[in-house]
Formats: C-alpha cells, sequence, structure tokens
C-alpha cells in the first residue's frame, strides 16, 4: 500500500522530500501535486517504472505521451535540440507555470524515449515537486490522473486520489487539493506554433 505523504508548497519538509527522492531513485511511482492537476510519475530514467506507469495508464511504452517535469530550464539542452531565441523568450516568459511545451528532442533521449522525435518540457509553478526534482537530479516523467466519472474530469482531493490509487502506486502527495484544469499544452516543435490543448496557462505568452 502506498504511504500518504503531506508536504506544504509554501515551505517543503525535507525530511519528507527525501523519502520522495528515494521511492524515485528505488523505481517508485508517485502522485504529485503540480499548479494544475495531480499528476503520476517516475524517474524518467527507470524503464521498469515507465512501462508500469504505460500499462497503468493502457498504453504501450513506445506509443506513450509522457511528458518531462523539470525543475528549471537548465535541464532543457541535456533532451531537447538548440532552440532559437524567440522559442527561448516564450518558455522564460511562461515557465515556471502552468503549459506543457512541446519541444525537438535530442539523442540523449532516455532509452526508453529513444524513437520520439519531440519531448513535452513542463516546468510546474509548484514549490514541492520542483524540489524533488531537483534532489532527484533528472526529470520525472508526468501523465495525468483522470477520473472516471463523467462529470469531473479531474480528481482535486487528495485523500480521495489517495483511496483510489493506494494499490497502484507506492508515495501520493498531499500538496492541498489540486486544480481541475489541466496544462495548456503548445507546440514549438517547428516554426508554427501550434495551440494543442488550451488549458490552466493564458495564451498572452506567445
Amino acid at each position: 500500500m502506498a504511504q500518504f505523504i503531506k508536504i506544504y508548497n509554501e515551505n517543503p519538509n525535507p525530511k519528507e522530500i527525501n523519502k520522495v527522492v528515494h521511492s524515485l531513485q528505488k523505481g517508485g511511482l508517485i502522485i504529485y501535486p503540480t499548479d494544475t492537476i495531480y499528476g503520476l510519475g517516475c524517474d524518467i530514467t527507470n524503464v521498469k517504472a515507465l512501462e508500469k506507469i504505460a500499462r497503468i495508464k493502457g498504453v504501450k511504452l513506445q506509443k506513450a505521451n509522457f511528458s518531462f517535469v523539470c525543475n528549471d530550464l537548465s535541464h532543457l539542452s541535456d533532451y531537447v535540440k538548440q532552440i532559437n531565441t524567440p522559442t527561448y523568450k516564450i518558455l522564460k516568459r511562461a515557465l515556471p507555470g502552468p503549459y506543457t511545451f512541446i519541444l525537438p528532442g535530442n539523442n540523449n533521449l532516455p532509452k526508453a524515449f529513444k524513437n520520439k522525435k519531440t519531448v513535452g518540457i513542463r516546468v510546474p509553478d509548484n514549490n514541492i515537486i520542483r524540489e524533488i526534482v531537483r534532489q532527484l537530479g533528472n526529470p520525472i516523467v508526468s501523465t495525468s490522473i483522470r477520473d472516471d466519472d463523467d462529470v469531473i474530469e479531474y480528481t482535486t482531493d487528495p485523500e480521495l486520489i489517495f483511496e483510489k490509487w493506494q494499490n497502484l502506486v507506492d508515495i501520493v502527495i498531499d500538496g492541498g487539493y489540486g486544480n481541475n484544469i489541466a496544462s495548456t499544452v503548445i507546440d514549438l516543435s517547428t516554426d508554427e506554433i501550434e495551440i494543442i490543448r488550451e488549458g490552466k496557462g493564458s495564451l498572452d505568452i506567445l
């Protein structure tokens, strides 16, 4: 059964953050808060953990469109081809914030993502998950946890999330109520900017 760990966004407790990082390093799956909806994630370098998430989502890992959660833009060149100045300016304006940017992937993508031409990058405005990623030393994979309810698309109450997911993951972080609107997804992988999904993030940044 999963651990249910309370962490405060204003001042994340280092001891609790450590617990989560340790679990990720061992291939654990976590559910964590962002500046939008709660996410399901694992260490992007752990293929076994990635496969588990793909199974839970009912997709083949090779076909899965997972995005990477980074703690800032410094990891960008690890996974993304060199981007032009206008693109970088958009990223600087928007991040940290409720956006997922699709960018051209480079040859250093982790093994499981080698066949991908693009990668989704997320830097949420949430101290809990950014601190976890910072301490882990590389991004974690991110995918949304949808609700089966037709009315509510995303569960916002961490206790209800725990009830539903406790036997599928290793840790559920209670970072307070989540949002029920997903991130805005913007494709910047070509010269033509494309809005894939309009979510919480405003389009004024473009």
